[in-house]
């Protein structure tokens, strides 16, 4: 399929339109909530339960979702989760506004949503060779849109947020978002055709079928653990710039904005060259295994003591590195999968990748505390080059062992 049927092809338009529909909703409401629990219960520990809530939830609901995904098939999936997620994020306002919102339905609220997240999530990865087949350029290039449009989302989303907080309150933000899963349903359920859940064959049966998968694909398995430890490293980064702008830029919120900015920027940038250039001349394992180490060497620069423009542009070329690989990450992880087995290993990624992601801050947290964010971004920088090398290695083991990296494709 080429650039140009890709980009016309209505159903990929369609899900695109909803997904930077919802997406944006939901980064809206990364602030909006926080926000809004902090400005009504007057609480920062009340406003990181809300938080946790609904980590613990999808971390909870990863394994299920891959059955109910396997049952219902992704597009089935992604609308009973649209649907449920509305009223759900709708019910906050309106208990604040009756007069009966506590901490404990927020607490409940919060949990239920992440519990809806996880299957949605699953079914992101797997509707689209859904839609377009098992070859892997194709899915690299809409891989691509794809994350292009996330990445502008996580630019637009926030600062959008911001302003309507401003503008008409933290709790009408809080319906905005879910009038954008209203939206996204209607989108999906309009243009999005659907295909039947698969009945469990041998290999996909047990709670556990996608964990045991991952355990034993080769690439996976490797890839798996690198990559969480990677994300784990960026949670760490991400909490210590706003202590590394008061240590060296007297707090202004203004660098901390554009230094969490100029990752995103530089990765949309590096998603367009990846669609436009490079998916079609180089196969996805040589392609993560060129670039991959790219994204981590520009991090070095940022425990030293160097101005703001300096340090945005390291995080603008390590994005951009990230956003030539990560489109061909996404396909070569889907599409290991077997499509029998790949409702649940996906599910079960995300569990793994979920779990994984605390263990960053709770790391960062007390060294941040004890010695400032240098010592955090001098880990973060080590971290994020042994995984990147690695990576990288095993890419290039892999393309020589395995010629045909796509396995669901045999």
């Amino acid at each position: 399929m080429s650039r140009a049927e890709i980009l016309h092809h209505r159903p990929l338009r369609a899900l695109l339109a909803a997904e930077v529909i919802s997406t944006t909703g939901m980064q809206m409401t990364w602030l909006a909530l926080p926000w809004f629990v902090l400005t009504t219960t007057g609480s920062p520990s009340q406003m990181t339960f809300v938080m946790m809530a609904e980590l613990i939830g999808f971390g909870a609901a990863g394994l299920p979702a891959g059955s109910l995904l396997q049952r219902l098939g992704a597009r089935r999936t992604m609308l009973v989760a649209d649907a449920v997620r509305a009223p759900l994020m709708l019910l906050i306002p309106v208990l604040h506004w009756s007069g009966h919102l506590s901490l404990a339905p927020l607490l409940v609220v919060a949990f239920l949503l992440g519990i809806l997240g996880a299957p949605y999530f699953a079914a992101q990865k797997v509707i689209v060779p859904e839609l377009l087949g098992e070859d892997e350029t194709t899915v690299t290039q809409a891989n691509a849109l794809f994350q292009g449009a996330i990445r502008a989302t996580m630019l637009l989303g926030p600062p959008i947020g911001g302003v309507l907080i401003g503008l008409i309150g933290a709790s009408e933000v809080l319906v905005v978002d879910a009038a954008t899963y209203l939206v996204a349903f209607t989108l999906v359920g309009l243009f999005v055709p659907g295909k039947a859940g698969q009945p469990a064959e041998e290999e996909s049966r047990g709670l556990l079928a996608g964990v045991r998968f991952l355990i034993r694909e080769p690439l996976l398995r490797v890839w798996m653990p690198l990559f969480i430890a990677g994300d784990a490293a960026w949670q760490a980064a991400f909490a210590a710039v706003p202590v590394l702008t008061i240590e060296r830029f007297d707090g202004n919120a203004k660098v901390a904005g554009a230094l969490f900015a100029a990752f995103g920027a530089g990765a949309l940038i590096g998603n367009f060259f990846s669609f436009r250039y490079l998916v079609q001349r180089l196969d996805g394992l040589l392609l993560v295994a060129l670039t991959a180490p790219f994204q981590a060497a520009p991090l070095w620069l940022l425990p030293l003591d160097v101005g703001a423009w300096v340090l945005f542009f390291s995080l603008l070329a390590s994005g951009i590195a990230n956003g030539l690989c990560n489109p061909s990450i996404h396909t070569i992880f889907t599409l290991r999968m077997p499509p029998a087995i790949r409702p649940k290993a996906m599910a079960a990624g995300g569990t793994l990748w979920a779990l994984g992601m605390p263990l960053g801050l709770l790391v960062a947290g007390p060294v941040l505390t004890a010695f400032g964010a240098a010592p955090v971004l001098v880990g973060f920088a080590a971290v994020q080059t042994v995984c990147m090398l690695a990576v990288s290695a095993v890419s290039l083991n892999a393309r020589s062992s395995s010629p045909e990296p796509a396995l669901a494709a045999e």
